[in-house]
């Protein structure tokens, strides 16, 4: 029978809920259990592609060309196992099928409301992937915070799983915050115990509450006033604090006990956790003291959360190098205000340009890619960053004056970068890009293949600009290297300059495969380059 757990906020958005929601799978996965999530996301988009990430985060890509929530990519770099749009149910999703039945007469006339028939459809859902993935225990994380208008299908429709749900099979953790004022200078637990009263009113009671806290563990007097008010046992009140690696996190709430609590409550058999792959893994996070600074030219420049997958990757990368990644995020729109801005680019280790989209920052970018080329700085490009890399080649090394991309100049006298044939006819937004995990035929003996350490790879991507077939010949006259090519099309996948220490840019989105056991290729790549020619060592051969 298929265990839940039901994770739910208060208070306010950001407190890290779906951090939590991993370090509760991994506490069973170590423990032999097979686990999945789903993301019940209340929002009325169908999915998150059509989001902007400036307001939203980034848009995380499944390799079955899903785009779905970032919490999605925090999923799949924390537990075992693949995931798919099975994994993320809007309330786009749920009221579009909804409407679908109904149209079709499904409900047989009946007068459709939010309950039962929106409940019954989330209810569906989550038992759907439970059936899908055959996992042990299904974690069901609910988006948003306790209070939301838009959220209480959900919370309602969880209320009736527990309910038709054998008592020992599920549990409900609530994750709250628990300020401390600096003029008061102790932890507050009302904005807990309000929380928790909102979840009462609509039927529902915490088994575990999980304490956001920026000054370390409760102490047991705070956590007996939590669980005094709040009706649950003592030892079911933990605390969330800061951790210097996000992957610290499970073992921080496995030594206040939490995984031997999950275990008991949901009836399971009480295995020996197995943590020596995990603690291994944050050890080596934590063990380098060399740091390489590298500077991430984007237009979101100045919100992280648009790039987050780019920069664990980054840090996966290092951790495998053997040291510490600074990152510093610059917006290139100054550098088309004044060209010699971008001489700040020669303190850094590395350049990377980042995936995006648009007219707005794109010359800056070109200008740092210029730089990082000229001056033989280690470079990686990603996706735009990569159409973005070959638009400079194409004008300083191919001597096409005014090359461009035709989404930023749809005149162009050298569109070196255009939209495929079957993009042109599209006119909706939503789930129409070149999406999800694409075979692709990597060159023997290039860069690209020593990395990868194979010549067929899968990676995921998100556009619908590509490199112009038109120009492919001029481009490798003029020294390009187009190491790797989609199996189907044959479209360019990933561009090399062999005689520079490092640079690189692929079409692709490797950083959505990037694992804390397992870097990505083309970003260990980048930053064992940059480290090892800030410590004066020859290129490196991988």
């Amino acid at each position: 029978m298929t265990k839940y757990v039901f994770i739910t906020g208060g208070v306010l958005s950001g407190l890290g809920k779906g951090l939590v929601t991993c370090s509760i799978g991994k506490m069973l996965e170590v423990r032999g259990y097979k686990v999945t999530a789903i993301k019940c996301d209340p929002y009325l988009n169908v999915d998150a592609g059509t989001m902007n990430p400036y307001i939203h985060g980034e848009v995380f890509v499944l390799d079955d060309g899903y785009e779905a929530d970032m919490d999605l990519g925090t999923y799949e770099r924390f537990l075992k196992g693949g995931f798919s749009k099975f994994n993320n149910a809007t309330s786009g999703q749920i009221y579009q099928e909804v409407i679908r039945r109904e149209r079709e007469g499904s409900y047989l006339g009946k007068c459709v409301q939010i309950i039962p028939h929106v409940t019954d459809e989330i209810k569906r859902r989550i038992r759907l992937m439970a059936e899908k993935s055959e996992a042990d225990v299904v974690l069901v994380e609910i988006g948003g915070t306790v209070g939301d208008i838009e959220g209480l299908p959900f919370l309602e429709a969880i209320r009736q799983l527990i309910y038709e749900e054998k008592r020992v099979d599920t549990t409900l953790v609530h994750l709250t915050l628990v300020p401390t004022l600096s003029a008061v200078g102790e932890p507050k637990t009302k904005p807990t115990q309000h929380s928790v009263k909102e979840l009462r009113a609509i039927g529902l009671k915490p088994d575990l509450i999980v304490a956001r806290t920026e000054f370390g563990r409760l102490e047991h007097e705070y956590k007996a006033k939590i669980a005094g008010t709040c009706n649950l046992e003592e030892r079911a009140v933990f605390s969330s604090i800061n951790v210097s690696i996000l992957y610290d996190l499970p073992l921080e709430l496995e030594n206040q006990g939490m995984g031997p609590l999950i275990v008991e409550y949901l009836g399971l058999n009480g295995n020996k956790p197995d943590w020596a792959e995990w603690t291994d893994m944050v050890t080596s996070y934590k063990k380098p003291t060399d740091v390489i600074n590298i500077a991430m030219c984007g237009k979101y420049a100045e919100l992280a959360d648009c790039y987050v997958s780019v920069n664990e990757a980054l840090r996966h990368s290092a951790a495998k190098a053997g040291c510490q990644v600074n990152i510093d995020w610059i917006e290139t729109e100054v550098f088309e205000e004044n060209i010699k801005k971008a001489k700040i680019l020669d303190g850094y280790d590395g350049v990377l340009v980042p995936g995006g989209f648009g007219l707005r920052g794109a010359e800056g970018k070109i200008i740092a890619i210029n730089r990082a080329r000229v001056y033989n700085i280690p470079f990686l490009g990603i996706c735009y960053g990569f159409q973005l890399a070959t638009i400079e080649f194409a004008r300083n090394m191919a001597g096409l004056e005014g090359a461009h991309s035709t989404e930023c100049v749809p005149e162009a006298p050298h569109p070196v970068i255009d939209l495929l044939p079957e993009q042109k006819e599209i006119s909706k937004m939503g789930g129409t890009m070149r999406l999800g995990a694409n075979k692709i035929e990597v060159e023997a003996g290039s860069m690209a293949a020593r990395l990868y350490g194979t010549t067929e790879i899968k990676e995921r991507h998100r556009h619908r600009w590509e490199v112009n077939v038109e120009y492919f010949e001029m481009l490798e006259k003029a020294g390009a290297k187009f190491t790797a090519v989609s199996k189907e099309k044959k479209l360019k996948e990933i561009l090399e300059l062999p005689d520079k220490y490092f640079f690189m840019g692929t079409q692709f989105h490797p950083e959505f495969k990037s694992r804390p056991w397992a870097p990505s290729p083309p970003y260990y790549g980048f930053v064992k380059s940059a480290y090892d020619k800030k410590m004066g060592k020859p290129k490196p051969e991988f």
